[in-house]
């Protein structure tokens, strides 16, 4: 499947996926037997894999999203193209394009960290290899899966008007346990008009004690240090001791130290985290399927 998305998008125009789908199903000759294939989801397996050969393409920065459900082609993937590589698959993006192995790497460091703060340990991200035990690959195949879903809640996520980003904000902190109610946290949100904060919350549903927001849909570039400080001096004319500061975007490292040295506790929440944050809590996204890893249960097999 990558090979001919990438020959389709090299005209250099904007590709919609699921147009790009059924393209490259005519160019692949598959029949209507072939296309009704579905996968244990219910999805045409041709059109699943169509997604997730453009998220490998994205992976080694070959295509780019400039939008949710479309793509396009990058100088890398039209370089790469005209050596005209017989090929496109894992083995080829790991031998020949350190991009690709990098962003899945750091897809799965960030899973791994987060798994490991869950369960309050700490150790190194394990390297692929072919000593993995079958519970190593399939953690691999959920960190490779929940990557891809994380990039496409982004580029959703950014695609919404600020209105709808303030109404999601609000749904993942409320599934995180603050805000007291939704209702509540949906009438506190903008309410303070003005004064360089977006809305205040519950931190609990006694409401003994606030926490104030910053809510920004950024497309590109980072926050830096001057609107993180804006908002701790909003924070400071409040009185308040707590904020969260959330973007689709990421934050610049002196906004990330500034936070460090002072006295009032502010979390940022970059787009990344968020992502993850609402995988975790189950906001805007759906369970396809689950597996369930079982082992042998030794007390069952003691005889008296």
């Amino acid at each position: 499947m990558a090979k001919p998305l990438l020959e389709l998008a090299s005209d250099g125009e904007v590709h919609r996926t699921a147009d790009a789908a059924e393209t490259v199903a005519d160019t692949l000759g598959l029949s209507e037997t072939d296309r009704r294939e579905t996968i244990p989801s219910g999805r045409r397996r041709y059109r699943n894999r169509t997604n997730w050969a453009v998220s490998h393409l994205v992976k080694a920065e070959l295509l780019e999203k400039p939008k949710r459900g479309w793509f396009r082609i990058t100088d890398a993937g039209l370089s790469i193209l005209a050596d005209d590589p017989p090929l496109l698959d894992e083995v080829f993006f790991r031998e020949h394009i350190p991009a690709w192995h990098q962003n899945w790497r750091a897809a799965s460091a960030r899973n791994q960290k987060q798994r490991e703060q869950d369960a309050g340990e700490t150790s190194t991200v394990p390297v692929a290899n072919s000593t993995e035990s079958p519970e190593e690959r399939m953690d691999a195949a959920n960190d490779e899966i929940r990557s891809a879903l994380a990039d496409e809640i982004l580029t959703a996520v950014k695609d919404m008007s600020p209105t709808f980003f303030e109404q999601l904000v609000v749904r993942v902190i409320v599934r995180m346990g603050y805000g007291g109610t939704l209702r509540d946290a949906g009438q506190a949100l903008g309410r303070s008009g003005d004064g360089g904060v977006d809305g205040i919350i519950k931190e609990d549903r006694l409401g003994l004690d606030t926490i104030y927001l910053q809510a920004k849909r950024y497309r590109d570039g980072n926050v830096g240090r001057p609107e993180v400080q804006a908002f701790v001096g909003a924070l400071q004319g409040f009185r308040a001791r707590k904020g969260i500061f959330i973007t689709t975007s990421a934050f610049a490292s002196t906004a990330e130290q500034y936070v460090q040295h002072i006295d009032t506790k502010v979390v940022l929440i970059d787009g990344q985290t968020l992502a993850d944050y609402m995988i975790d809590f189950g906001v805007g996204v759906t369970t396809v399927n689950t597996y369930e890893v079982k082992r042998l249960d030794s007390d069952f097999f003691v005889e008296d």
